[in-house]
């Protein structure tokens, strides 16, 4: 396994890190505590979730990815092995603390107090800002419109400071932001210089080969801040492992499952563009899985690549693809085609 360094911080994560947020829906407790257990096998030593999570989000299966993970420290008695990344949700769920005011200090104690106890921890590593309170883009969206009327959201100087004091007493070590813009990010490092407030150590956004818009505003911030991008979404909801290629649509995969829930893909250039990944990959003799985790894994302003899987075929194939290095020809082949077709699925 490779490392890097987690931020300004002293903690080196695997440059593959374990996410989990089908632990409770797609996938059962005991295939959770396999795949724990084999990455842990394989050198990874950082794992990622949610309050928010299973995924797709239902007031059933909140929090039940924690609980998992939780029994599976108990279990394992190996909490102090691995550095863990969770996060608390941004507004507009209903069944999450009435929906709003999320990034209040009364909301933040709430959230933090409860994925703790999930956890079975008594530290969160990483503690991330899911997505933002305030109107702007995420999930997909584009073309941001000012809202003049937006609801009152939490100041960032508030958001640090309530931050600051679970730092203070122990109950996380690093904060984290996720689903964010140049705007937000740049102005909470800002404001964390300005008031000497706890800096933030990584942006958890969506990167792979159809979206590559991390790269336009946040890759040059993440690198010249050393706050770097935790990759989420790197097979493009399965759509970059090739198997919903030419209309097929495998029984219970994301897609056959949840399909209305990933409208960023469902398009003729996201099509085309994975057509062209996988020719590639099939020159090269490698997956298309395998191309498109290891360019994720190649980038410098990735400090983690966040993988999915909810077989152990596809984990081991994902982890694998540690070992596989992309040369330049290779590097110039997948950057002609994203001349060509651009970010069909930002």
């Amino acid at each position: 396994m490779k490392f890097k360094k987690l931020g300004n911080t002293d903690l080196n994560v695997s440059l593959i890190c374990l996410g989990t947020m089908t632990y409770g829906e797609q996938n059962t407790q005991d295939e959770g505590f396999e795949q724990m257990d084999y990455a842990v096998e394989k050198g990874i030593n950082f794992f990622d979730t949610a309050e928010l999570y299973a995924i797709p989000p239902k007031e059933k299966t909140y929090g039940k990815t924690e609980e998992i993970i939780g029994n599976w420290f108990q279990k394992r008695n190996n909490r102090k092995k691995i550095i863990l990344a969770s996060k608390i949700a941004g507004p507009g769920l209903k069944w999450i603390r009435k929906g709003g005011d999320q990034f209040s200090p009364k909301s933040i104690e709430e959230a933090l107090n409860n994925s703790l106890k999930r956890l079975k921890t008594d530290y969160i590593d990483l503690y991330q800002l899911h997505w933002p309170e305030r109107n702007t883009n995420y999930f997909g969206e584009l073309n941001y419109e000012h809202d003049e009327n937006e609801k009152k959201w939490n100041s960032f100087d508030s958001i640090l400071k309530t931050l600051k004091k679970f730092i203070d007493r122990g109950k996380i070590r690093y904060i984290g932001l996720s689903n964010e813009t140049p705007w937000g990010f740049s102005k909470f490092l800002q404001i964390a210089k300005e008031q000497k407030l706890p800096r933030i150590v990584s942006v958890q956004n969506p990167y792979n080969l159809v979206n590559r818009s991390y790269e336009v505003g946040m890759s040059e911030i993440s690198i010249r801040e050393k706050t770097g991008l935790l990759a989420y979404s790197p097979l493009a909801a399965g759509y970059l492992t090739g198997k919903y290629r030419n209309n097929q649509m495998p029984k219970n995969s994301r897609m056959d499952l949840f399909y209305d829930n990933y409208p960023r893909y469902h398009n003729q250039r996201t099509y085309s563009a994975v057509d062209e990944y996988f020719d590639i990959a099939q020159k090269h003799k490698i997956s298309l899985t395998q191309l498109s985790q290891a360019f994720v894994n190649s980038r410098n302003f990735v400090t983690s690549n966040i993988i999915g899987a909810t077989t152990m075929k596809q984990l081991k194939e994902n982890i694998d693809s540690i070992n596989i290095s992309l040369n330049k020809k290779i590097i110039d082949e997948i950057n002609l085609v994203h001349d060509k077709i651009p970010n069909p699925a930002p």
